[in-house]
């Protein structure tokens, strides 16, 4: 086992393996927006013409569900070019031809590139460079202004946690609250430690690995868990509710309202099979 730490290049070549690319096309053909992700983004989203910012879209798979529900001005960002490939591919299937994809990196939003960009076989080659955060005013500004101010952001399916240190997954809060406008409500979700009493045990037994240094070295910090599983290697990291909302605080945003999935609607068999039961939060920008 190598002793180096997990980074976000880890990460993004997790995401760009072949398995993973798999599992996620298929999910954003096949799968669609969850019944609890439908059921906030109407809640809080109430503004359909707003511009919307989805970090982490992967596939599409939530992007594409926010085009069904007649959301139009969306810009969705992830740093795994071969999940947005897809994504713009499903894109184009469905007639979505407005949806602006970019690739960015969550915790550097200050520099990210149209995808639309990325030259085949063209590894190093400069391409041309698009900003999230500019001089934001109280609305949109006009591409020349160099800025976008959002109406609302998302950072579904656990993406949020899939950045490796609480430092950098500020610096991603952090630069998502630059992006989006007073008073723009941002959805995420999350898993929690402290919800399953099943895993009580085994994070008791990380707990006294990591005082006693015998935790898995790659890891950056206590939460955090790198495994196997059938969409290739994941890492995650599993935070606690106490975490969270200091991360938020920390970070310009004003906590709104948090519950467990179970809690906000029954999930189908399928989501269930595709995903771990989690916790959604919601919060607003001061």
């Amino acid at each position: 086992m190598t002793d180096s730490k997990i980074t976000s290049a880890t990460v993004r070549d997790d995401f760009n393996s072949i398995e993973a690319v798999l599992h996620y096309t298929r999910a954003a053909v096949s799968l669609g927006l969850w019944e609890s992700e439908r059921i906030l983004i109407e809640r809080y989203f109430t503004d359909h013409t707003a511009p919307l910012l989805e970090a982490g879209c992967g596939a599409g798979r939530a992007t594409l569900g926010l085009w069904s529900l007649g959301y139009r001005d969306i810009t969705a960002f992830d740093f795994a070019s071969e999940l947005l490939e897809q994504a713009q591919s499903l894109a184009r299937e469905r007639d979505a031809h407005s949806i602006r994809f970019l690739l960015a990196d969550a915790t550097r939003l200050d520099q990210c590139h149209l995808i639309g960009d990325i030259p085949s076989g063209a590894a190093g080659k400069r391409l041309n460079e698009c900003h999230l955060i500019g001089d934001i005013q109280s609305g949109p500004t006009s591409a020349e202004s160099g800025g976008l101010s959002f109406g609302g952001a998302l950072f579904l399916f656990n993406g949020l946690m899939q950045i490796p240190g609480r430092a950098n997954r500020r610096a991603a809060l952090a630069g998502l609250h630059s992006a989006c406008r007073t008073g723009a409500p941002l959805i995420f979700t999350t898993h929690d430690r402290d919800a399953c009493p099943e895993e009580a045990e085994l994070w008791a037994r990380e707990r006294a690995a990591w005082q006693a240094g015998m935790h898995d070295p790659r890891l950056v910090e206590f939460g955090d868990r790198y495994m196997t599983s059938t969409e290739g290697r994941i890492f995650m990291h599993l935070p606690d509710v106490t975490e969270i909302r200091e991360d938020l605080a920390a970070t310009g945003w004003q906590f709104e309202f948090t519950a467990m999935r179970r809690e906000i609607a029954r999930e189908s068999r399928a989501v269930r099979e595709f995903s771990d039961e989690c916790r959604f939060w919601v919060a607003r920008r001061k």
